[in-house]
């Protein structure tokens, strides 16, 4: 791992809910950013959530304090190989999760997320 993470969803609502063993294994990373997919996935969780008013707090807090990545016409490339090679192997993953990965191929970012399919692409 080269020690700039790029977060999925469910390792930032990890954070949010303070899982040592997540919050251990970021704290050794030099960088941390996180995708504007990821945020988008956070705020729809948070306007169905029962506790609304908390959820977008802590989003708003995350937001000031990481990197967020846009997509961007480069990114729309990265995509496209990647579902590319994902149909050709068969293997589909979420279109966020695309766009996700694209991300980290733009930008050398080490993806860390718990979705066992970000193993199999």
């Amino acid at each position: 791992m080269n020690g700039r993470y790029l977060l999925d969803t469910n390792i930032v609502i990890a954070l949010f809910d303070k899982d040592s063993k997540v919050i251990k294994n970021i704290k050794s990373a030099e960088e941390i950013f996180i995708p504007a997919i990821v945020i988008g996935e956070l705020y729809y969780g948070a306007f169905k959530s029962t506790r609304q008013s908390e959820n977008l707090k802590r989003i708003g807090e995350l937001k000031a304090e990481l990197n967020i990545l846009d997509c961007d016409k480069f990114t729309a490339e990265y995509y496209g190989e990647i579902k590319n090679k994902l149909r050709k192997k068969g293997n589909p993953i979420p279109e966020n999760d695309i766009w996700v990965a694209a991300l980290s191929c733009q930008y050398n970012l080490t993806l860390i997320s718990r979705d066992k399919h970000f193993n199999k692409s």
